[in-house]
This record gives C-alpha cells, sequence and structure tokens, in this order.
C-alpha cells in the first residue's frame, strides 16, 4: 500500500499542482517529474526511494487534478514550471529524476540552471530526435497501441491501462479516452508534431551529475539508438539498461531502478 500523501501547490503563474510527497524531511529532497502517461497508480518505486528520501512527485498541469495547463505553451514555459514547482515547495538543491516527457523536462531545467539540481537522473527521456529511428506518432494511436508500445509485460499494461487493450470494458476505455485526451493535449505543446524541442544543442550546458536509464525492451524509443545517442551528448552520465522492460521502466522493474537510483544518488559526487 502506497505512503504517499499529496497536496496541492500553488506556484507564482497560478498554476496548481497535485504534488504526492513521501519520506523523512531530514532526508534529501527528491523531485520526480512522471512521463506522458502520467503518475499511474502503482507507487512502488516512489515508496522505494521515499525510505531513502524525501520524494516529491507533481502532476504537470493538464494531469490528474493539477490546473493551469493554458498557461503552458512551449518548452520554455515547461521548465520554468518545474523551477516554479521547485520554489513553491522551497527545494534547495534537490535531487531531479525524470521519465519520458518528465526527463525531457528534468533535462532542460538542468540546462537553464546548471547549478540548481544536486544529481539528475533521467529515464527513458524525450527530447532527442533520430531521423532513422523516428518516434511513433502517439497522436494518432488507437487505445490499446497505448499499451502494446509503453509496455513490455502485456499483463503489466492491462493492470495500469485498463481502458487501453483490445478486451477493455466500455467504461474503462471511455475513462481511459478522456483522461488520455487531456493528458495529450498538454504533452502535445513538446511533443506534437514530433517530439523534438532542439534539446540537443543545450546539452552542453548540463553540466550535473547524471544517470541515463533505459528500458532495454522500449519499443517507442529503443535503446539502441537512442540510449547510445543520449550518453554520447553526456559521455560523463553514468548509462545503465534493465532487461525486461519497456518505455514503463519505473513500472516494470521498480525495485531494480529504485536500487540503481538510490546506489547512484548517494554516491558522493566528483
Amino acid at each position: 500500500m502506497s505512503s504517499m500523501n499529496s497536496r496541492m501547490v500553488r506556484t507564482g503563474r497560478d498554476v496548481e499542482v497535485n504534488v504526492l510527497e513521501a519520506g523523512v524531511t531530514s532526508t534529501p529532497a527528491m523531485f520526480f517529474l512522471h512521463g506522458v502517461l502520467g503518475l499511474l497508480r502503482d507507487t512502488t518505486l516512489l515508496d522505494l526511494l521515499a525510505q531513502h528520501f524525501h520524494v516529491f512527485a507533481p502532476e504537470l498541469p493538464g494531469y490528474g487534478v493539477s490546473k493551469g495547463e493554458e498557461r503552458l505553451e512551449d518548452m520554455l514555459d515547461f521548465t520554468l514550471h518545474g523551477l516554479d514547482v521547485l520554489h513553491a515547495l522551497e527545494l534547495q538543491n534537490p535531487i531531479v529524476v525524470g521519465h519520458s516527457l518528465g526527463g525531457m523536462i528534468a533535462a532542460e531545467m538542468a540546462c537553464l540552471t546548471p547549478d540548481a539540481i544536486d544529481k539528475l537522473v533521467l529515464i527513458d527521456p524525450f527530447g532527442i530526435w533520430i531521423d532513422d529511428c523516428p518516434i511513433p506518432d502517439l497522436f494518432s494511436l488507437l487505445p490499446f497501441e497505448f499499451g502494446e508500445l509503453f509496455f513490455h509485460d502485456s499483463d503489466r499494461a492491462a493492470q495500469l491501462l485498463p481502458g487501453a487493450s483490445d478486451l477493455a470494458d466500455p467504461e474503462s476505455l471511455r475513462q481511459f479516452v478522456i483522461d488520455s485526451t487531456r493528458q495529450l493535449g498538454t504533452a502535445g505543446k513538446l511533443l506534437f508534431p514530433i517530439p523534438n524541442r532542439r534539446l540537443s544543442k543545450r546539452l552542453y550546458r548540463l553540466r550535473t551529475p547524471t544517470l541515463l536509464a533505459w528500458g532495454e525492451n522500449d519499443r517507442l524509443m529503443p535503446a539502441e539508438p537512442y540510449s547510445a545517442r543520449w550518453h554520447a551528448l553526456l559521455p560523463h552520465a553514468n548509462a545503465l539498461t534493465l532487461p525486461q522492460a519497456g518505455h514503463m521502466l519505473p513500472y516494470e522493474q521498480p525495485d531494480r531502478l529504485a536500487e540503481e537510483i538510490i546506489k547512484f544518488c548517494v554516491t558522493p559526487s566528483g
């Protein structure tokens, strides 16, 4: 059972975000930015991390009960929003973990304010585009294709995306369509028509100690070539690929991923 609590936080732009929180206040702060499908109901990874860190996991505007998505229009807006939430939570030099869409935003935050983040963990992040291996168009997918594309384990997809399968009951399918339409409306500002906002041009600024984690079976952005390209752009990053996981690595291998994140974050920098 999850130990996460939630509260609403308002930023200086009158954006309201729901923040999940767990852990002991005396431990290092960890700021988790979710992926394009949002924070799913399984919080195993966050619960494991909360045993070692004071974890904060905000939902982007347009996701869950967070509000104010109309105020975010481009990459700079999303990056400043992340920093605004850090400020509202009064977090100084936190560890920042970003998955998928959240990884793209986390990397931009580290490029814009390289001294404001203690350590950075990027999990199957968006942000890089490779012409020879184009990322599928998320905005043309049928509901059942989300499970097939995002997860390695079809049973796990059925558990966590109950409306996104061929056998989904009508009510689950209806709710999935409603939720995903609103979420993709927010995500589309960064990912449509293609998920490329020239992040690669700015990664030279990223000097934060970084862990790059990838699901070996990511069908959305295959580890080869995407993880390899990220590592080429961030040659000093620690890079690892975890088996039996797709793009939803945090939900398919939470124990192994938590172990790697903890090991990286408790190791002194330098």
